[in-house]
């Protein structure tokens, strides 16, 4: 492995449940709640992209854990995390006592053998209009392991990025709705040769 790289394996165990909310591609389509999980291409495994881990990181348009440890430079931090970081697999799957979750289906809004069930809320869009929202919700326990690689670079090292994952996990969380949803704890941060 080259020096100036380095890659972790990272576990983590969800410490409240984790809402998911896939976008359906277009702002006309009205998908159902199972449509709004994240599947492991021709599975029903549930998992979540690397993309929304990278999101968690360095999103600037949302919550991200750079806009909590950046301050006022937030966008430089943000910028670091998206350019130098790798995350892997692509499709992290979501894991429930060490095994992937596999979805099958609601009935009442509730998948009791996958351990998700469906919130239903209502956001208030701007000037108070009412925006009806069905998610699905991944019930405790969960985890996740994956690799996180980081590239040499100036602004963000390995200590800079633990403490990302560590206080981002109990601050913000994965997923949709962070900060409620989604959060949790980091359990192993072993190096990967």
């Amino acid at each position: 492995m080259k020096k100036d790289i380095i890659t972790r394996k990272i576990t983590i165990t969800g410490i409240t449940p984790m809402m998911t909310d896939r976008f359906s591609g277009d702002m006309k389509s009205k998908p159902t709640p199972a449509e709004k999980l994240y599947f492991a291409p021709g599975t029903r495994q549930v998992v979540l992209p690397a993309l929304n881990i990278k999101s968690f990181l360095s999103a600037k348009n949302t919550s991200s854990i750079a806009k909590f440890i950046g301050g006022r430079g937030y966008k430089n931090l943000a910028d670091a995390f998206l350019s130098f970081t790798q995350i892997s697999p692509n499709d992290v799957p979501i894991l429930r006592n060490g095994t992937p979750i596999e979805f099958t289906e609601f009935i009442d809004g509730h998948d009791k053998a996958a351990g998700i069930h469906v919130e239903y809320h209502v956001a208030r869009l701007d000037k108070g209009i009412p925006n009806p929202k069905e998610r699905p919700v991944i019930e405790l326990p969960w985890s996740m392991e994956f690799n996180v690689t980081l590239f040499n670079n100036p602004v963000v090292d390995e200590n800079l990025l633990k403490e990302a994952f560590v206080r981002g996990g109990l601050q913000l969380g994965f997923g949709t709705f962070r900060g409620v949803y989604g959060k949790f704890s980091v359990d192993g941060w072993e190096l990967v040769e």
